[in-house]
């Protein structure tokens, strides 16, 4: 039997991009994927475009009140019941067709517990013309300590494991994912593959760098998964920052 894979997306208010982010999983390659999307109870036509798109034969669709973005990841977490997990946010779409189609023959191999790739960052009213190239690199463990991560929304991971660490922790409003992804990393003998292509296009504006208020507190978060999670200390943290600039040459 095929790997079944479970994408998860999370929308608020995204109505200008949520049928690009659709369609762009529609029309992978790769048949066996659980479509799974919560919607934070949008109020500028989001809930009623995905209400047209999904029914019972295409996925799964949620629309309510949550606690943010990281309690609707955890919601349909919980939904999800594929082999692998992975997310598409609702600005974000594939770098093609065949992405799925490509992590899922890497998991073809049962000893694959986590795969991710590299994501470019493009205008938000133009995604062809990227901005910024977030190459990723094969991990070692050292890599935590001088800040490095892979590009989350290229992150896909076996479900138990999921399930043994809990998914996201709310109390967190902008790093959880990072936290997340030292806890995972920092789990040993885990089997990781980097599969070296672009599989994400992230639309630039995201929250973390939508204001200066909100590029200190994901600082600060950042610095607080570093200490709770003991891979280093403020030296982390610069180098965490530092380690984008590379990405717009």
């Amino acid at each position: 039997m095929s790997i079944k894979i479970s994408v998860i997306t999370a929308s608020y208010n995204n109505i200008a991009t949520v049928s690009d982010t659709y369609h762009s999983l529609r029309e992978q390659t790769y048949s066996n994927i659980e479509r799974i999307w919560i919607d934070g109870a949008s109020s500028d036509g989001t809930k009623e475009l995905l209400e047209s798109l999904y029914n019972s034969n295409n996925g799964v669709f949620i629309s309510e009140s949550d606690k943010g973005i990281y309690n609707a990841l955890n919601k349909g977490i919980k939904l999800a019941t594929g082999d692998v997990v992975g997310f598409l946010h609702a600005d974000d779409t594939f770098n093609d067709k065949h992405c799925i189609e490509c992590i899922a023959k890497i998991f073809s191999d049962p000893e694959v517990q986590v795969v991710y790739g590299d994501l470019v960052y493009v205008k938000k009213d133009s995604t062809s013309e990227v901005v910024r190239r977030w190459k990723s690199k094969k991990f070692n463990k050292s890599l935590l300590k001088s800040g490095w991560m892979p590009p989350h929304p290229t992150l896909y991971i076996r479900r138990e494991i999921y399930q043994n660490l809990g998914g996201f922790d709310e109390n967190y409003k902008i790093s959880s994912d990072y936290d997340f992804i030292l806890k995972l990393f920092l789990i040993p003998n885990l089997k990781i593959i980097y599969l070296p292509t672009t599989l994400v296009k992230m639309r630039v504006g995201g929250t973390s760098n939508r204001s200066i208020l909100n590029i200190f507190n994901k600082s600060r978060e950042d610095f607080q998964a570093i200490k709770s999670n003991n891979v280093g200390g403020i030296r982390t943290l610069i180098l965490k920052n530092i380690s984008k600039f590379h990405q717009f040459w």
